[in-house]
């Protein structure tokens, strides 16, 4: 026996993108607003995958410079330091604060990246026609989106860092050009979540088949 899981586009209904009820579009054109928040209603975003493509390659090019180059430049008795993400997490390693250098290691590098892999598979997936792990992306789509809310804690910390170690001439701290292109990996990141529509996901689902039992 086959059984087709009963979608909100297949029942004639639009999901609001603002506080998710369904409702009834007013007409296949235009689809209205919806009757609780007002929110306008879509049926999908537009060019949501090349938007997301875009955004992502963006990020994905300043995660390079955003590693690459050193995010904070010290100024110590006259000496110079300059330190990148992972220069800083080895830096803490050796001085012995593993527990730091994890946390920087996990929330500057690797949360980063996680976010261009998945949003990437996403996308592959959805533009393959991927029928299988429609929670599972789900899931994934709405935990990379959480994430997108804290993302920028590394920019904040390295700007009260310079704010509050400026003890000049005997040491000072400054931002380097590498902090900028980080920023620039947060927010087209987060931008790139943001434009992709995870109704896609199902869009692709097929009937499944179950035996009578």
């Amino acid at each position: 026996m086959t059984h087709t899981p009963l979608m909100g586009a297949r029942a004639g209904l639009i999901s609001c993108e603002a506080c998710q009820l369904l409702s009834r579009p007013a007409s296949a054109a235009e689809p209205g607003y919806c009757p609780r928040c007002g929110e306008e209603l879509e049926v999908r975003r537009h060019n949501s995958i090349e938007t997301c493509w875009a955004l992502l390659i963006s990020a994905a090019i300043c995660f390079i410079p955003a590693n690459a180059l050193p995010v904070l430049n010290s100024t110590s008795l006259g000496t110079e330091e300059a330190d990148t993400i992972l220069g800083g997490v080895v830096f803490l390693y050796l001085s012995g604060s593993w527990h730091l250098a994890l946390i920087v290691l996990v929330a500057s590098f690797m949360i980063p990246l996680g976010k261009l892999i998945a949003l990437a598979y996403l996308l592959i997936t959805v533009q393959r026609g991927s029928a299988a792990s429609g929670r599972d992306r789900t899931r994934l789509y709405r935990l990379v989106e959480f994430i997108g809310r804290w993302s920028l804690l590394d920019v904040f910390v390295a700007a009260f860092t310079v704010a509050l170690v400026q003890l000049q001439p005997l040491m000072s701290v400054a931002p380097g050009v590498g902090i900028l292109f980080f920023a620039a990996v947060v927010v087209l990141t987060m931008l790139a979540a943001e434009a992709f529509d995870p109704r896609l996901i199902w869009d692709t689902r097929k009937p499944h088949k179950a035996e009578r039992g």
